[in-house]
């Protein structure tokens, strides 16, 4: 019912919306001679204010057209090489000059947590200069048609099973936050079935590995309430006319809520300071504030059933660090992983994932040699700052590329230019074995898998065959 409550005062507001943006248009242009004026630049930001406040704000765009490969631009240009109901595989491919090798190839597995994966744009572009990227274009819930079917956190395993298959054994992989214990999970399948296409490495960024470990606020409200909770209070169905019409949800405005309500008093001040720099007719703060916005206010729903699964098995029983995890019926077990470098990465000030949630994937995967494991935590970044801003860019992210670059699947060719590698601000964390180079071949050119609901027989008999 909250759902459709929302749904209507939404459409509600769309008159006293379009008024606030004509307002906004006549006091802001240019040909009118009050525009110029402290009156109209106040008039015109009040009604910016009122406009953005009560929208709501659709998928961003990544918008990376190029980048730059040892001091050359190039063109960038997305690629969607996997497909699925709930997830699309998105390559930023470059156009590379000749006899450049594209460097490390990385999986980003963007977190289903509420935000698109174009929170992780910075991340990307980061990247993007140094290595082959793609990224999970996890979809929302409310634009799947329930005739899709289901998608819970063994879901969720499986398309991350299928996406190493498709990308191959050289694929490293970066796990954003949520996706850090699917990832392992995933991983540690494959070893235990001795399946060869593995990745070279994993990075979790932030993760929940072992919520136990300096809970947070998120953390102790799963803990303080059962799951019976939270399906009685945060699962809706998706109102009519959304494609998902009927499907079990947990909403993205009440994801938005618990977002906010973290840090309210700060998002005022900052819808205060957006008001008083557009009066003041700073452009360049102004344009901040919106960039920000329209990406963290841009949400997307979850399937209800993926949703409790994760809540349930991650933050409520502890599964995965309590040895109890299991996927389909198949036990989980971290310490199958022999094959996969492992590199955990947290932020000193972290208020979503407390510092050691992710450092105890160690503890899990004892079987993976020492000089392929290594941990750094980064001073003075919160969640965020874990893969984006200038600190990712000048101190995680050279590190990241450098462990990859040190756990290589295979050999490189030699004679080929490699894209330059970063330097860490501060050597702080201890120092990677040599980079190696090696010849990486690019995944085979399949034609993107059809959106195609994976029944319950094609499930059982992938669980026989293994």
């Amino acid at each position: 019912m909250y759902y459709q409550l929302y749904e209507f005062n939404h459409a509600a507001l769309q008159p006293a919306r379009a008024y606030a943006d004509a307002v906004r248009l006549f006091y802001s242009n240019p040909m009118n001679p009050v525009a110029k004026t402290y009156f109209g630049r106040t008039v015109a930001a009040a009604a910016e204010v009122f406009e953005r406040s009560t929208r709501r704000y659709t998928k961003p765009e990544f918008g990376l057209t190029e980048t730059s490969v040892n001091g050359v631009k190039v063109a960038v240009r997305e690629q969607t090489v996997w497909s699925q109901p709930f997830c699309d595989v998105i390559r930023f491919k470059r156009d590379l000059p000749k006899g450049t090798h594209p460097g490390p190839r990385i999986l980003m597995v963007a977190p289903m947590s509420g935000h698109y994966a174009t929170l992780l744009r910075g991340t990307v572009e980061t990247m993007l200069p140094y290595a082959d990227v793609y990224i999970t274009d996890w979809a929302d819930a409310r634009t799947v048609p329930v005739t899709d079917g289901s998608f819970d956190l063994d879901d969720y395993i499986d398309y991350l099973i299928d996406i190493f298959d498709h990308l191959g054994p050289e694929t490293h992989v970066m796990a954003v936050c949520q996706p850090s214990v699917p990832v392992l999970a995933a991983i540690a399948l494959m070893e235990a079935r001795g399946e060869k296409n593995v990745p070279a490495s994993m990075t979790l960024m932030g993760g929940p590995i072992d919520t136990r470990k300096n809970p947070t606020a998120v953390n102790e409200l799963a803990e303080q309430k059962d799951i019976s909770w939270f399906r009685d209070n945060v699962i809706m169905p998706v109102p009519w006319p959304n494609p998902g019409f009927m499907r079990h949800v947990y909403p993205g405005f009440l994801q938005l809520s618990g977002f906010m309500s973290m840090n309210l008093d700060r998002h005022i001040t900052a819808h205060k300071d957006f008001f008083m720099h557009l009066v003041k007719n700073d452009g360049d703060s102004a344009e901040k504030h919106r960039d920000f916005y329209d990406e963290y206010l841009a949400v997307m729903d979850l399937t209800a059933e993926f949703y409790l699964q994760t809540v349930e098995t991650v933050f409520i029983r502890h599964d995965l660090p309590r040895g109890q995890m299991r996927h389909r019926g198949e036990p989980v077990d971290p310490s199958a992983i022999r094959r996969v470098a492992l590199l955990t990465v947290e932020g000193e000030n972290d208020d979503i994932s407390g510092v050691g949630q992710t450092k105890a994937a160690h503890d899990l995967c004892v079987n993976i040699p020492g000089e392929m494991r290594h941990h750094y935590m980064q001073p003075a970044v919160g969640h965020y700052g874990v893969f984006n801003g200038s600190r990712f860019r000048s101190e995680i992210a050279p590190r990241i590329l450098d462990f990859m670059r040190s756990n290589p699947a295979g050999g490189l060719k030699t004679g080929t230019q490699t894209a330059a590698k970063p330097t860490p601000a501060k050597a702080t964390s201890r120092k990677s074995p040599a980079a190696k180079t090696s010849a990486k071949t690019e995944p085979s050119a399949k034609k993107p898998i059809k959106r195609a609901r994976k029944t319950p027989a094609k499930r059982a008999m992938r669980a026989k065959s293994t």
